[in-house]
């Protein structure tokens, strides 16, 4: 159908498969003014078409925000000493509210429009990360003034043509650039996209990027060589254009990278630009050749703005308010010197001393560039924000409809559990747990070998092999699940913001995979052990046993996803399994049997208890006689003292008690994995 009006004729073709995704076709040429002023509207054509096609460039976003503000509480933000905190309270003579908040973002007002870099500078702690963060709908609470997306103000629909590349590149070490281009299009891309046109894709932004010498090369990371720091982020920023975003926000992009890669990057992201996306990145201290690769600058200190407007211009403004560098020096370095006041080998106008009493020349500087800032650049640019044409209709409607790039719930799980699998295999299947699982069967099948219960003593010490393998495989199942939600907490926090899948996907993927080596150590294990060490040679029995360490195994899995997830946090979460795991190993039921009663309910939670009671009936029979040297003569193994506690005649209930648990386990672990996500998010 065609929409028309007086100045512009919009072409728009919805295509039947497209179903509620849409990508938008520009043909502007190469004009740089349509780019920055939103008075050209009439040089669009656009269609609406399946969002399956890899080359069509994104929907136009044109982004303005306004007066915005953001604070946090105090207990967040400000002082550890009480004594100082109350000293400014009383000095500043705060308000209420000022004394519960502090201010963050006071003010900021800009806009920018597909086709533009925008950079946000600033020294640390200035709040640039703050406002990328506010403008990409990462910070929604506390937050005033008005940002809107093509005059529409954010929505879910919106938040999935943002693409937020952080400082941090969260990668899986074990994946190759490849993979983890793959795993992410297959996640992300929709599903009426064939294979074949997702691995095209990621072809294309491979190759758009620059990584093809390096897309069969690990990420790495810590101990694992990999990829060079340029790469790396590259990677990052494909991760995110796979999806196409309109609107592309970057977080100190080229911190820890040599002026070479930095200067790499910046042409790289030029050339994202130039296929429509609004960029906006923050960085802290540019060589000159990357600043001057800027289209627009928004430089901030102590939260307020002190300048908006073009990059190019930065140094005429601050030369006409008579702020003239004394020695040669990159616009950079002196844009961040005003921002701090630090204006040693710098002019500076004489009227600053002498309209603020203070005798703080850093703060004077910083408070005249702000009026200033007020006076003459925040009234053009409010100006320039409303007396625009608004956005047309076309580009408002195709803004609120959302991408529906997210999979059904097996889909999902099948394309995440490969990755997972994948990503962690290498622990799966590590030489040294293999070599630690072999060496502890043998070294106990030979401690124990061919060991009998013909004796009270014999017996006790066959006993005592039962009880330590159920504390190796509990200790070993705990401490390998504890720390996996605390070591993924930024890769499931990134991609959950992304919406790549469900936390439920996640989470079955995670326990599900992680399963393979609790189940495969243990059954490895126990196949060397069962039969070195005497215990009954029935095929009934041994796979009994085998079931039962499983169990017991599955269960501590649990527990440690449990109380990992209930921390989040490495140190803290190693020793709370610790406390735990001591906890069950003294109520177990070997070292101390009759435990007094005001003490007894412990052991009612430990699966420890439930699962050594369980090896002993599995192995045991309360018929069986033993002790048939002494001069008693034979007696039944359910008469000896090792068994007070236990009725080997008795049904096997623990097995339904360690599955309820093991089940509760989980449960709750994605009661709290839930919880602690949505926190972050």
């Amino acid at each position: 159908m065609e929409i028309g009006r007086e100045d512009e004729l919009i072409d728009i073709s919805i295509s039947p498969s497209s179903g509620a995704s849409t990508n938008i076709v520009r043909n502007y040429g190469h004009n740089k003014e349509f780019m920055s002023h939103q008075n050209r509207y009439s040089e669009i054509d656009i269609v609406v078409e399946d969002s399956s096609s890899n080359h069509n460039p994104p929907l136009p976003i044109f982004l303005k925000f306004e007066d915005v503000e953001f604070k946090v509480r105090n207990s967040q933000a400000g002082s550890n000493n009480p004594v100082k905190t109350m000293v400014s309270k009383v000095s500043t003579q705060l308000t209420v509210e000022d004394e519960r908040y502090k201010r963050i973002l006071k003010g900021i007002t800009g806009s920018i429009g597909p086709g533009e870099i925008l950079a946000l500078m600033g020294p640390s702690g200035s709040g640039k990360t703050t406002l990328l963060r506010v403008i990409g709908g990462r910070l929604l609470d506390n937050v005033k003034g008005k940002i809107t997306y093509n005059d529409v103000k954010f929505t879910a629909a919106i938040k999935r043509r943002i693409g937020f590349v952080t400082q941090e590149d969260v990668l899986f070490p074990q994946l190759t650039v490849e993979e983890t281009l793959i795993f992410s299009a297959f996640l992300r891309l929709p599903n009426n996209m064939s294979k074949q046109e997702k691995y095209e894709k990621v072809d294309d932004t491979v190759k758009q990027l620059g990584l093809e010498r390096c897309r069969n090369t690990k990420i790495g990371g810590g101990y694992l060589k990999g990829i060079s720091g340029g790469e790396r982020k590259r990677t990052s920023i494909g991760y995110e254009i796979l999806v196409d975003p309109s609107l592309l926000l970057l977080d100190e992009p080229t911190s820890g990278l040599d002026s070479t890669s930095a200067n790499k990057l910046l042409l790289t992201l030029q050339e994202l630009a130039k296929d429509g996306r609004t960029i906006i990145t923050t960085i802290h201290q540019p060589s000159s050749r990357i600043f001057h690769m800027f289209d627009k600058l928004l430089l901030i200190s102590e939260g307020y703005p002190v300048y908006y407007g073009k990059a190019r211009e930065t140094m005429e403004y601050f030369s006409s308010l008579r702020f003239i560098p004394q020695i040669p020096m990159n616009p950079a370095e002196f844009l961040l010197d005003l921002a701090t006041g630090q204006v040693n080998d710098i002019s500076v106008p004489t009227d600053i001393f002498q309209d603020h009493e203070s005798s703080d020349t850093s703060k004077n500087v910083i408070k005249y560039l702000q009026l200033k800032y007020k006076a003459l650049l925040e009234p053009k640019e409010k100006e320039k924000n409303h007396g625009a044409p608004n956005t047309p209709e076309h580009l408002q409607l195709a803004i609120q409809v959302k991408k529906e790039w997210t999979l059904s719930w097996f889909d999902q799980f099948m394309i995440l559990s490969r990755r997972t699998f994948k990503a962690r295999c290498k622990d799966y299947f590590d030489k040294l747990r293999l070599v630690q699982a072999l060496g502890l069967a043998l070294l106990l099948g030979l401690l124990w070998w061919k060991s009998s219960t013909n004796t009270e003593a014999q017996l006790r010490d066959q006993v005592g092999l039962v009880f330590y393998i159920c504390i190796f495989w509990t200790s070993t199942c705990i401490f390998g699940a504890v720390y996996v939600f605390p070591f993924e907490k930024y890769y499931l926090i990134k991609e959950r913001k992304a919406d790549m899948y469900r936390l439920s996907v996640y989470y079955a993927c995670s326990t599900l995979c992680d399963m393979v080596a609790h189940v495969f150590y243990p059954t490895f294990f126990m196949i060397i052990l069962y039969f070195m060490a005497g215990f009954k040679r029935t095929v009934a029995c041994f796979f009994l046993t085998l079931f039962t360490v499983l169990l017991i195994a599955i269960t501590s899995q649990g527990a440690g996803e449990l109380f990992g997830a209930a921390v989040m946090s490495i140190k803290r979460s190693g020793n709370a399994a610790s406390l735990i795991l001591m906890l069950f190993l003294l109520t177990g039921g070997y070292y101390v049997q009759h435990i007094p009663k005001f003490m007894r309910w412990l052991k009612y939670l430990s699966f420890m208890y439930y699962g050594f009671r369980l090896l002993l009936k599995v192995q045991y029979s309360g018929d069986q006689l033993y002790d048939c040297e002494s001069l008693g003569g034979c007696r039944p193994l359910q008469s000896s003292p090792t068994f007070d506690t236990v009725n080997l005649k008795g049904g096997l209930e623990e097995v339904w008690v360690l599955l309820a648990m093991a089940i509760c386990f989980r449960l709750l672990a994605y009661f709290f994995l839930r919880k602690r996500i949505d926190v972050r998010n």
